[in-house]
């Protein structure tokens, strides 16, 4: 008896939000949108700058209410509360934690998710063909496979250690995807859990002297203690392969790839645009950061130099970043 009268309310829940955007967006009237990111550090700044620079050219007269939740789902539970007392035209989620607060919160405003690794294992939607009835977004998943293949072949490791967060479903689908990627690439991999940014020195010291070398995510709570991972790395001249270029770029990674995470925060801000300017959120499929342009490779030479490791010129070559006696150059 209660599933017809669930999918009526979603039917004019749904009704309700689109219909509401779509006016303030042609009216020219302030659209309240709320902002909320899971921790700050370099590449959720970069995120959430994208998302207002893509609005902002849109020509979108936007009222913005930003929000960090401080790596506390807690609070981040609280923010999605604020969100829908305030009757926010489009909330958006960086971030698992967050995107799952929002979406469990509000039902009659559009949520938009970004940097997602997994919606599907999230519960965000149920494909990502389209949205799930108000929710939809981006998603941020690497290609950990063929990451660590590429940090074998390089630098000639044999155990890769990776670090992840226990309780954040992004990287419990990572750390899924390290596991098939050792076992393709033969390396024996060697884990250690974190709950807090906190614990990520202690954890990187725990492991480093078992492990060749360190892969990482794109995971909100290591990279916000990264520097103290760098500082037990680097004194151990051992590689970091990082999945997140933004992060690197402030040296001590002797290799990164991914996607450049201002890119991501317009593409997610491009989506947020489609809904104020009618489109309902199930009608949207889930985006993915695809197309070369979308991504950078970053190769730090003075961290390569400290481990020992020579990259072949194929790879330097392709390179966007490339950082010599502490200096970052965009090539």
């Amino acid at each position: 008896m209660k599933r017809p009268f669930l999918m009526a309310s979603a039917v004019l829940a749904a009704l309700s939000f689109s219909g509401c955007s779509k006016n303030n967006a042609k009216t020219g009237k302030p659209v309240k949108i709320g902002i909320a990111k899971i921790v700050q550090h370099e590449a959720l700044d970069d995120v959430e700058r994208g998302i207002m620079d893509a609005i902002k050219d849109a020509g979108i007269n936007a009222k913005y209410d930003l929000q960090n939740a401080n790596g506390d789902v807690n609070t981040a539970n609280q923010i999605a509360v604020q969100f829908r007392d305030e009757k926010v035209d489009v909330a958006v989620g960086i971030a698992t934690p967050v995107a799952i607060a929002l979406a469990n919160t509000l039902k009659n405003a559009p949520v938009v998710f970004g940097t997602v690794t997994d919606p599907l294992k999230a519960g965000l939607v149920t494909t990502l063909q389209h949205g799930e009835n108000n929710v939809t977004g981006m998603s941020d998943e690497l290609p950990s496979i063929e990451h660590i293949k590429i940090f074998a072949k390089i630098a000639g490791i044999k155990t890769l250690g990776y670090i992840y967060t226990s309780n954040e479903d992004n990287s419990l689908s990572s750390l899924e995807l390290i596991k098939k990627g050792c076992k393709e690439a033969g390396l024996n991999l060697v884990t250690q859990s974190i709950t807090t940014s906190s614990e990520v020195k202690q954890a990187a010291e725990v492991i480093v002297d078992r492990v060749d070398g360190i892969y990482l995510t794109t995971d909100n709570t290591v990279f916000s203690a990264l520097p103290s991972l760098v500082s037990v790395f680097k004194k151990a001249k051992k590689p970091i392969f990082s999945g997140d270029v933004t992060g690197a770029k402030n040296g001590g990674c002797f290799m990164a790839s991914g996607f450049n995470y201002y890119k991501a925060g317009r593409a997610t801000g491009e989506i947020v645009i489609q809904i104020l300017s009618g489109s309902k959120p199930s009608e949207i499929p889930v985006r993915f950061m695809t197309k070369p342009e979308d991504s950078d490779l970053l190769f730090d030479l003075d961290a390569a130099a400290l481990c020992g490791i020579t990259i072949p010129a194929e790879y330097l070559d392709k390179a966007t970043f490339i950082i010599q006696n502490g200096t970052l150059q965009a090539k």
